[in-house]
């Protein structure tokens, strides 16, 4: 059985994780989600991803341990994004939705955590049961301190505790909860407003964000305008065409240059 099913539509690729019962991740399904994204990134009719999982139950129960029991060590290749084909995937321009479909376990709430963007839906679950397995949640580790309050955050990597979407809305975790079955409507309406954005201009922001994170903002804003990806939106024939658009009160036709 495939386990990943991709469709592309409109500007927005869609990966669903389809690997019953959890959509949890073996080395294979990894590897094949690095190649998708290597894919998106030079292709032009691709403009935002949606990852979701298939069913109801399951965004993604992360490492698959039936693997592991076969031979997998926590040390795979992962493929070339790292565990779950993106969040490692370096000088990536196309922003990737989580559309959780329920409970995002362990390595899959490690990959709901590096989307842009995530969507819930509003029976979803958010946890990291990796100390009491006697492993470490190491990409939670670093991401989750860093999205929400650090004595929350500790909390869930110590205990495991579960957080539902509600409070991952709270605490500005996700974007928006929707019910179960508005889910990915909701998705792909995010997904829309992000493709109606000039595409340098989204590029050169995952940019700056990557390249800044360690900065104070003096010292970010004494650097960006030496970026690439900063240069290649602000002088693009796309800026002129954007406020020209908005002047002339009609939609823009953005090329990419």
């Amino acid at each position: 059985m495939t386990a990943l099913v991709i469709t592309v539509a409109d500007g927005v690729a869609v990966v669903t994780i389809d690997r019953p019962k959890a959509n949890a991740i073996d080395g294979v399904t990894s590897v094949a989600m690095g190649e998708a994204f290597l894919a998106f990134e030079t292709d032009p009719t691709v403009r935002v991803v949606i990852v979701t999982g298939a069913g109801e139950r399951f965004f993604s129960a992360g490492w698959d341990l039936n693997a592991a029991g076969d031979g997998e060590s926590f040390d795979e290749d992962w493929g070339a994004g790292g565990f779950g084909g993106f969040p490692d995937l370096p000088n990536r321009t196309k922003p990737v939705i989580a559309a959780v479909n329920g409970m995002a376990v362990g390595g899959g709430f490690e990959i709901a955590m590096a989307a842009d963007l995530i969507v819930a839906a509003d029976h979803a679950q958010f946890f990291l049961p990796e100390a009491a397995l006697g492993i470490l949640p190491d990409a939670g580790s670093v991401r989750l301190p860093r999205l929400l309050p650090a004595h929350i955050a500790r909390e869930m990597l110590l205990t495991g505790r579960r957080m539902g979407a509600d409070e991952a809305a709270r605490l500005g975790l996700v974007n928006r909860v929707v019910p179960g079955a508005e889910l990915l409507d909701a998705a792909h309406e995010l997904a829309r407003a992000v493709v109606a954005s000039a595409p340098l201009s989204v590029a050169a922001i995952l940019d700056i964000g990557r390249r800044t994170a360690h900065l104070d903002p003096i010292a970010a804003m004494a650097e960006i305008s030496t970026y690439e990806a900063y240069r290649r939106a602000i002088d693009s024939a796309d800026a002129v065409e954007g406020m020209a658009a908005r002047s002339e009160q009609r939609a823009p036709i953005w090329q990419s240059r």
